[in-house]
């Protein structure tokens, strides 16, 4: 490692430090009072060596893991690692010496799954289960293996001030939150899953930190006054001393996927990673994590965060584009959200009807180059080129429902044949769909936005942001108070709920539709060239056929809330059989009209708000 702690064993530690504008460097190690060969914590300050790159090292003999450290600059400040590796007194505090290698895995054999199998379920730690930790999640693995997923993107899990946080306050990239299970935790839920068929994505945070504990810019350029983000200044990636900052954040990729054999890396608000170089970070990023999967011969892929509608970010390096392997597509979910909340305030303002999502449907972004009303110019390029498996899509996630004022998700803003409905159009959709965290059983508890500040100036801004965040959707009263306990403990699921009542049908819902997903091939291959779609906006209606060799899939959705929908079938094949229908007694329906089998020209009836799945 270029940068922090490396415990090579038999009590031999590198410490290294990229500050190059500091005239004098050292570290000051405190041993562990307990069990370790001195009987008192006498701290230990050892002077380091700058090299010609502005680099920091020593060698130090009998330091051991556990062991605690920071650095000292100029013969004053004495601050943690920026590359720390455990903050287990917090952001402030020293940080730890952690053995990497340490951990027995158990997943040996463990390649991936393939980007186009996946079924991805977005949680937070802390508020996935009561305890908030690894260790709690651990044994609701095989709970989600038997709804059909298969993998697991983890909000940001990097250390931030106080115990609570979304994640995107972080201050140290390369450590793991201790209220989670710190190192040791994540790597013991990473195994877990990956021993029960689960691939873990990871969400890092490459375009900002947070504003607490971040004392990167002390140590050398970190950031730069070229470019201003939502949270501030840029980080570096192509100004001045612009290389050991590249290589902070190279490294800590490929940091997560060597240790804590990582599957693939959810890259955060990418749009904000200002890099006017010839080789933009992401596609170096891209490169290397290439090299690194194909030397370890395991799948692991990047999915880029992104609102700029553009196929650069995921465009093969020999088109001009990062080679980043898919990205998040708001505009799914914003279409369809319109369709099934009637919502239109706000970035909801710019979609109007069934045709906003047929063409989503058709090609992925719905704002492919023309005028967006809410951004008061035009908007995006085409992605009717990319293949499926390029774009995931949910109907929630953390931000579309934490960015709320009341974090209300889908089951506060829809009625039952809403949920299923939504269910449906994500599930049965030609592109990789993300669950969010008890949207499965229609959870009711909201998701706030949640903080842990020490800083009273701090938490009285954010306090304030959230309150001027909201005006462009004039939403009526105010916010919780992102610094109270009680909003985030009010954002933690009431998972015993999955199994009673109308939850429990949601859940066995959403099951069959991930179970007819995999067992069709026409529903499991990702290939928007083998698939028609159309839409009828007075009936607000929207048809869709799917194909892959003899596999076929028909399947209707009804967006009226009050209508039936009547749809002349115009699909050769007369063996269409009905294996799934949201009307039906048995998902608490309002009582199905379509017919059990399907013939060329039938007419088709379908309930209002509601949706039915044809196969061959």
């Amino acid at each position: 490692m270029n940068h922090g702690c490396h415990y090579g064993g038999e009590g031999r530690c590198q410490f290294r430090v990229w500050a190059p504008l500091v005239e004098h460097v050292a570290v000051t190690i405190t041993p562990k009072a307990e069990g370790d060969p001195l009987p008192e914590p006498l701290p230990i300050l050892l002077p380091m060596t700058k090299d010609a790159a502005g680099y920091w090292q020593v060698m130090a003999e009998q330091v051991f893991p556990g062991w605690s450290y920071r650095f000292q600059l100029n013969h004053a400040e004495r601050r943690p690692d920026p590359a720390s590796q455990w903050q287990p007194q917090g952001v402030h505090a020293d940080s730890v010496v952690v053995d990497q290698g340490a951990f027995a895995w158990r997943d040996q054999g463990w390649t991936g799954i393939p980007l186009e199998e996946w079924i991805v379920y977005e949680l937070h730690v802390g508020t996935f289960t009561p305890a908030g930790t690894f260790a709690a999640a651990i044994p609701r693995i095989g709970e989600l293996v038997s709804l059909g997923v298969n993998a697991i993107e983890l909000m940001p899990v990097s250390p931030c001030p106080g115990r609570r946080n979304w994640g995107y306050d972080g201050v140290y990239p390369y450590a793991v939150q201790d209220a989670y299970g710190g190192p040791t935790g994540l790597k013991m839920f990473v195994d877990a899953c990956h021993r029960q068929g689960i691939a873990v994505i990871l969400d890092v945070v490459y375009s900002h930190l947070g504003p607490e504990g971040n004392y990167l810019s002390q140590f050398a350029p970190y950031f730069t006054s070229k470019y201003q983000t939502p949270w501030g200044q840029a980080i570096n990636f192509d100004d001045r001393y612009c290389d050991p900052v590249r290589a902070f954040f190279l490294e800590n990729a490929l940091f997560w996927l060597e240790n804590y054999h990582i599957d693939g890396l959810r890259l955060d608000a990418i749009h904000a990673i200002y890099d006017m170089g010839c080789l933009h970070f992401l596609e170096e990023l891209a490169q290397q994590v290439k090299a690194f999967a194909q030397q370890k011969k395991r799948l692991i892929y990047l999915i880029a965060e992104s609102d700029l509608n553009d196929v650069k970010v995921i465009a093969p390096t020999a088109q001009g584009g990062y080679g980043l392997d898919s990205q998040w597509c708001d505009d799914f979910h914003h279409a369809l959200h319109h369709l099934i909340t009637g919502e239109s305030n706000g970035y909801y303002a710019d979609y109007r009807g069934v045709e906003d999502l047929a063409k989503a449907y058709r090609e992925g972004y719905v704002y492919s180059g023309q005028y967006s009303p809410y951004r008061s110019r035009k908007h995006g390029n085409s992605s009717l080129a990319c293949p499926g498996h390029q774009l995931v899509v949910c109907i929630q996630n953390h931000d579309q429902v934490g960015n709320r004022m009341l974090g209300e998700r889908l089951s506060r803003l829809t009625d039952w044949q809403g949920l299923k409905l939504a269910a449906a159009a994500l599930l049965l959709s030609p592109f990789i769909p993300m669950i969010f965290m008890g949207e499965e059983y229609g959870e009711t508890a909201p998701f706030l936005y949640f903080v842990d500040h020490g800083d009273p100036e701090l938490i009285r801004a954010v306090q304030k942001g959230r309150q001027v965040e909201f005006k462009a959707f004039a939403w009526q009263g105010s916010p919780p108070d992102p610094q109270s306990e009680d909003t985030f403990n009010k954002s933690k699921l009431t998972w015993e709920n999955r199994r009673q009542g109308r939850q429990k049908i949601l859940w066995q819902f959403y099951q069959a539709l991930l179970q007819w997903r995999r067992a069709t091939p026409a529903l499991a291959h990702l290939h928007k060239q083998a698939m028609k779609v159309g839409s009828d906006d007075a009936q607000k209606l929207i048809w869709i056929h799917r194909w892959h060799h003899s596999s076929q899939a028909y399947y209707v959705m009804n967006f009226d809330q009050e209508k039936t929908a009547t749809l002349d079938v115009n699909v050769p094949n007369e063996k269409w059989q009905k294996v799934l229908d949201s009307a039906e007694a048995k998902w608490l329906g309002q009582g199905s009209q379509a017919s059990q089998s399907l013939s060329l020209g039938e007419s088709l009836v379908i309930a209002p708000f509601s949706m039915v799945l044809y196969v061959v």
